[in-house]
Order: structure tokens, then C-alpha cells, then sequence
């Protein structure tokens, strides 16, 4: 590793766990007890105030519950709705609530929490995605188990937007502390938080639905991967949620104490570009960058060959899914020649990534790669989420970045002009609202010419899809093989 990368190597996008790097303590034997490993910790409990991925993977679907949800194969399905009609103009929807639902604090659910939380996003929540509910012109209570949802115009993402923490059901009388106390309907409560080390979630008793399997999850927080895999091999922790370094998976693999899960993900490893700053708002730059980097050879470098080669912003698992990895093959020489054609014959770029072990890996091969094309690039690793979120994702601070996107349908951020890509495409744009007000032909049509636009502007590199790799003791059952939500949905697991 060169000697520019100066911060200890950390863990992956996922969400929280355990022992700290080197500790041998473990989880007590309680059947009803199960301990999962995670690498990045969230900040504190409030998703509609901090960015990142790690709140919502703990919290959604385990402490707080939506309308609806994603199942394992991505199909919106019901949860705190017992069902929904959608009204021929496509504007208006309403839900049939679940009557027996109640908020950790004892506060019944009803319509009034659902006009309180949709209407929230709006005027309480600051995180970037909360622009998705402009298209909410008011909520209705027609009666206390009946809400109606009158859109401004027809929307084909916005009931999908509601499976993510933007559809989360909030009771007035609980959220005075989000960042500490979050009060949900969903089937565990937050226990009690040792910072920097675990969340403890006990099992609601007054849960509506199906009681979850385990009665205590504790979500232990490991930051250094080789520390995450030994504390399962310890007995530390039953579970890790993602791999993070690829090389271990073998040692799991071979091991008949253990379960190996493999799947995919919504999780695009994006080589950002600063669209808004120079060099990099010329095209021809972001152009030559793109066919300077050997994708395959990155792939089997950084992550062992696992991933899947996806060339754009679109997973395999959306509909609009068609294949660009080869719209910028490897092609030095033509890397060259587009840098010289812009003026810019030897740039100099910071590429500041999240100290986690993907983005360490990957920053290594794109570094050497563009020096062989005459770029000099300087690493900075920065602590991940706080530091690269408030600098890169928030000040725009950067020229160049490393990060795994794992928020489903995501390429909708290429819209928003004052997102951190700095990108102001008109034509994508346009694209982006034909696709949401249209039939869904016309939304799979359109969300296809976004992509193949954002490809010819080389808004970014997408390097790869990040693999979903779980690893559990044998008596863990339950697991979702892609991960298709914001969520590490707990319910599912059960013992053998």
C-alpha cells in the first residue's frame, strides 16, 4: 500500500458491529440471543437528518415499519397498509390501515400518523433524498384506519419510494429525540447503544404482527475485517452481515460450521466525478478517465472477481436494466489522446475515498492505472461515514471518489444538479420525469435513455456491483440473498 494512503483501513457500507478490532469478547449463549457483525456504525438514530446508509439498514423494517416493503424478490408488498387502490389518474391512493397496530410508546397508529409522517418528510426531514415527496400535494384522513395520498401528478416512483426510510411511520408523540430514542411500530425497540461497540434491539411485546424468531438482536460494530471474521470463528457474533475483504470467503467456504450466502446487490462501486468542477466539467476528461481503467482487472484486484460488470447507475434487478460495461473499453491510447485533445496532457486529481477496505482496494488500481495515462492522483482516505459525508457527499469537496451507492433506484440522483456529482444534465433531466409520469413502457424506455445519456457524458465509472456475501453459523436460517432494500431485515431469521 503507498505511503499517500495514511489511515487504517475500516469496513464496508453496510451498517454496525461489534467487538472493537482485536477484542475476543463474546455474545452469551442465549438461544433467543443472536449477534450479527457490521462495519460501519451509524452516527445516531435520526435517518430523516443524517445521510448514509447505516441508520436505515439497522432501523427499517426491525424497529421502524412503512406502509409497505420490499419482499426478497423486490415486489412492494403490504405492511402497516393492509392493502391500496390507486385511482384511474394515478394521483390519488388510498390505504386501508392495519387497526391494531400501536408505536413502542403505546401511542395507537392511525391515518393522523400517516398525514404526520408524509407530510414531515417535507417540512422536518434535510437529507438529500427527501425531494422524492414534493410530488405529495396533501394526505387526507378519511378515517382513522382509511389515509388518502393526493399527488400533485401521476408518479411511478413514489410508492416505491415509500419500502425506503422515506415511507417510515412517525407518531407525534415520538419524535422529540430521534437521534437517540426511536419510537416505531416494527417488532424490536432499540435496547440500549454502547457507542463503538453495540446496538441492542429487544423484541416489541406489543408488536401487531408475526413475533420475530429472536428475542434479542445485538448489531455488535467491528471495523477492522480481519477482527469481524474472527469474532464469528470466536463464537463472538453468529453472523456477519457483508463480507468486506473477498479473500476470506474461501476460509468460510471450507468450514462446515458455516452457511455462505451469495447474491447481489443494489450497491453500484461508483468512480465519482466532480462534473462541476475543472478539469472534470470537461467531457472529454471524464471521457479519457473512463477508458483508462481496466474495470475486469479492477474487479479481480479489489474484490477477488465477485461482482458483476454493470457499466452504469441500473443493477440487473430494475427493469430498465441493459448492459453498458463495454461503452468505454480499456483504451489507453485513446485515454491519452482525449487529455491531450482537452488541454490537459498530465492533470493532477485528489481521489478522497471512505477509509473502507473496497474503496481502499479499488482507489489502488485506479491510481496506477491513470498514472500509466499521465494522471497524477493523490488518495486521501478519509473516516467514513462522518468525515467523507460531510466533506465529499455534503461541501463537495473532491475531485475524484470511491463509493458504494446502495440505495435502490439511485440513478434518480443524476437529476438533482446540486447533488454531489455536480452533474446538470437537461436531457436526463427531462428523461427522469417522463419516466415518472409515464406508462410503465414508457418509464422503462425512458429510464433507459437516462442511462445510456449518463454514459455518453460520462457522469461517472461504474466499476462494479457490489456481491452480497453473508456468513452465519449453520443454525441461522433465513437469509435474503440480494439485498434489494435500505434495510437488514431481521424478521426472516429464525434458528435451524
Amino acid at each position: 500500500m503507498k505511503a499517500r494512503i495514511h489511515a487504517a483501513v475500516v469496513a464496508l457500507l453496510l451498517v454496525a458491529s461489534g467487538c472493537s478490532a482485536g477484542s475476543s469478547a463474546t455474545v452469551a449463549k442465549d438461544p433467543g440471543t443472536l449477534a450479527i457483525g457490521y462495519t460501519a456504525e451509524p452516527a445516531n438514530f435520526d435517518f430523516t437528518r443524517t445521510d448514509g446508509a447505516a441508520i436505515p439498514q439497522a432501523l427499517l423494517y426491525n424497529v421502524y415499519e412503512g406502509l409497505v416493503k420490499l419482499d426478497a424478490n423486490a415486489k412492494i408488498v403490504p405492511l402497516l397498509a393492509e392493502s391500496w387502490t390507486i385511482s384511474e389518474d394515478r394521483k390519488t391512493y388510498d390505504f386501508k390501515l392495519r387497526k391494531n397496530a400501536k408505536f413502542s410508546n403505546g401511542a395507537p397508529f392511525t391515518a393522523e400518523d400517516v398525514k404526520f409522517s408524509l407530510m414531515r418528510v417535507k417540512t422536518d426531514w434535510t437529507v438529500s433524498i427527501k425531494s422524492t415527496m414534493d410530488v405529495v400535494d396533501r394526505v387526507d384522513v378519511v378515517a382513522p384506519d382509511h389515509a388518502r395520498v393526493v399527488l400533485t401528478k401521476p408518479s411511478n416512483g413514489w410508492l416505491f419510494s415509500l419500502t425506503s426510510r422515506l415511507g417510515a411511520m412517525f407518531s407525534p408523540t415520538g419524535v422529540a429525540d430521534l437521534a437517540n430514542k426511536p419510537v416505531g411500530t416494527g417488532p424490536y425497540t432499540v435496547s440500549s447503544r454502547r457507542r463503538g461497540d453495540s446496538i441492542v434491539l429487544k423484541q416489541n411485546p406489543a408488536y401487531w404482527g408475526t413475533k420475530p424468531a429472536y428475542s434479542t438482536v445485538v448489531l455488535k460494530y467491528i471495523k477492522d475485517p480481519t477482527a469481524l471474521n474472527n469474532a464469528l470463528l470466536s463464537n463472538g457474533i453468529d453472523v456477519i452481515s457483508a463480507i468486506t475483504v473477498p479473500d476470506s470467503i474461501p476460509q468460510f467456504q471450507s468450514d462446515d460450521r458455516f452457511t455462505v450466502v451469495e447474491g447481489t446487490t443494489n450497491s453500484e462501486v461508483t468512480l465519482a466525478f466532480n462534473n462541476a468542477r475543472p478539469p472534470l466539467n470537461d467531457v472529454r476528461v471524464r471521457k479519457a478517465l473512463s477508458y483508462a481503467i481496466d474495470r475486469k482487472a479492477l474487479l479481480d484486484t479489489a474484490w477477488a472477481g465477485r461482482g458483476t460488470l454493470i457499466g452504469s447507475m441500473v443493477p440487473p434487478t430494475d427493469p430498465w436494466y441493459e448492459d453498458l460495461s463495454n461503452a468505454y473499453p480499456f483504451d489507453p491510447a485513446k485515454a491519452k489522446a482525449l487529455l491531450a485533445e482537452a488541454g490537459q496532457p498530465n492533470p493532477s486529481l485528489r481521489l478522497r475515498i471512505p477509509n473502507l477496505p473496497y474503496a481502499v482496494s479499488a482507489a489502488q488500481v485506479v491510481s496506477s492505472q491513470l498514472a500509466d495515462v499521465g494522471v497524477t492522483v493523490t488518495i486521501e482516505p478519509l473516516d467514513f461515514p462522518s468525515v467523507w459525508l460531510k466533506q465529499v457527499f455534503t461541501d463537495h469537496d473532491y475531485d475524484l471518489s470511491i463509493i458504494q451507492h446502495v440505495e435502490a433506484r439511485d440513478i434518480v440522483t443524476f437529476g438533482r444538479p446540486k447533488y454531489y456529482w455536480g452533474y446538470d444534465g437537461k436531457l436526463v433531466q427531462q428523461n427522469l420525469a417522463k419516466a415518472d409520469a409515464g406508462t410503465p413502457q414508457e418509464q422503462i424506455d425512458a429510464m433507459r435513455q437516462v442511462a445510456r445519456r449518463l454514459s455518453e457524458d460520462a457522469a461517472a465509472d461504474w466499476l462494479f456491483l457490489f456481491p452480497n456475501v453473508i456468513v452465519a453459523k449453520n443454525k441461522v436460517t433465513g437469509f435474503v440473498r440480494n439485498q434489494v432494500s435500505e434495510s437488514f431485515d431481521l424478521t426472516g431469521l429464525a434458528p435451524r
